[in-house]
């Protein structure tokens, strides 16, 4: 029997988080045709302005969900092979043996061993994994930096690979989804943006879902504060931010009403076929960018409690900012979340981010959104 949505106790657990030191939070649960949607905190720290359960926001990684069904459909059409060789498609970008033994299935589920090309874009973040010795200050160099996607793929591609195509674990990395753009614009002659604007965005039906061409967000939305570990002290706004830097793989702007119906068409196989979906909830072990091993689909991410049915979804982080988006298999219980402060936690002797209340306080948000 499947728990009923508790307003009160979803109103109490948005209230911890913002307790917790979230500056502000805003969700919508549902479950079946009930819908709850609930915020708490501010906007905006200078002015005091309160966040709204209406707000747009950047959702980060969530994007790489929607690049992907953009990527099945074009399978489904044929222009696509899905276990065919990235090379026969972008020779110029994966030459050589590489793009010969790099399939479209391991650009999508993270397998490709290509390196994550953020380090090399951001040098002050070149010592990633060992966050102890970076520094924040190329976020602010590059907040107005328009990027090309080919560059930042090279970048990519030109460093020392993280694993061997199709070898697990698989290792999470942004450079995949820039391919996966740059194919798309490929097969369609569209620029990945309107490919997946018009295939996905638009034949779900989001009305306040995009991806940005320029630094602002637009309408009703948040602050995005960024703390990066604690050395940006007090946390910075950078909401004002170029997302060509992540592009496909992570620069929409959505809200958490568009998240919960996105996903529940995509699970219902309105935006791509049954047989894709198939596809895409096919996991592998994956080391995620927190240096997590998890289990990783196309695009999807599965998310487990005991004795439950299985959630998919995605998450996402960008600088300020962060979403999560689940589903449960049957499409009848969903949650998104979207936070606007990230990487609160400090770091430990050994570079690893400490324990913060606001981790545990979102966890049992989580449980009460999903479980009840």
């Amino acid at each position: 029997m499947r728990n009923p949505l508790d307003p009160a106790k979803l109103n109490a657990a948005v209230e911890n988080v913002h307790r917790a030191g979230m500056p502000g939070l805003f969700a919508e649960v549902r479950d079946g045709d009930q819908v709850w949607r609930g915020a708490a905190g501010v906007a905006d720290l200078a002015t005091g302005r309160p966040v709204t359960a209406d707000m747009r926001h950047r959702v980060g990684s969530i994007t790489k969900t929607f690049t992907a069904a953009a990527v099945l459909q074009q399978v489904e059409g044929g222009l696509i092979g899905l276990d065919t060789a990235i090379g026969r498609y972008l020779p110029r970008l994966v030459p050589g043996e590489r793009g010969a033994a790099i399939t479209v299935r391991m650009l999508l589920n993270h397998t490709s061993g290509l390196a994550e090309y953020l380090p090399r874009a951001y040098p002050s973040l070149t010592a990633l994994p060992v966050l102890a010795d970076t520094g924040p200050q190329s976020l602010d160099d590059n907040r107005l930096t328009r990027f090309h996607p080919t560059e930042l793929i090279e970048m990519g591609v030109t460093a020392p690979a993280v694993g061997v195509p199709g070898g697990a674990p698989g290792v999470y990395s942004n450079t995949n989804y820039l391919l996966l753009g740059a194919l798309l614009e490929q097969v369609t002659g569209a620029a990945a943006e309107q490919c997946i604007t018009r295939n996905v965005i638009e034949r779900a039906g989001l009305r306040h879902t995009e991806l940005p061409t320029g630094p602002y967000v637009t309408g009703p939305h948040s602050q995005m504060y960024e703390a990066w570990f604690g050395m940006i002290d007090p946390p910075r706004d950078y909401s004002v931010y170029d997302m060509s830097w992540v592009g496909p793989a992570a620069a929409l702007i959505s809200t958490v009403t568009d998240l919960n119906r996105f996903f529940g068409l995509l699970l219902a196989g309105e935006i791509v076929s049954p047989s894709s979906l198939a596809q895409m909830r096919r996991t592998v072990p994956v080391v995620s960018q927190e240096g997590r091993v998890i289990e990783y689909g196309l695009g999807l991410h599965p998310m487990e409690a005991p004795g439950q049915t299985a959630f998919w979804g995605h998450g996402g982080m960008v600088w300020g900012a962060g979403a999560l988006a689940m589903t449960r298999a049957d499409g009848k219980r969903q949650m998104a979340v979207a936070v606007n402060l990230q990487r609160p936690n400090k770091l430990d002797s050994a570079g690893k981010p400490q324990p913060h209340p606001i981790d545990d306080a979102l966890e049992a948000l989580y449980r009460t959104a999903m479980h009840g």
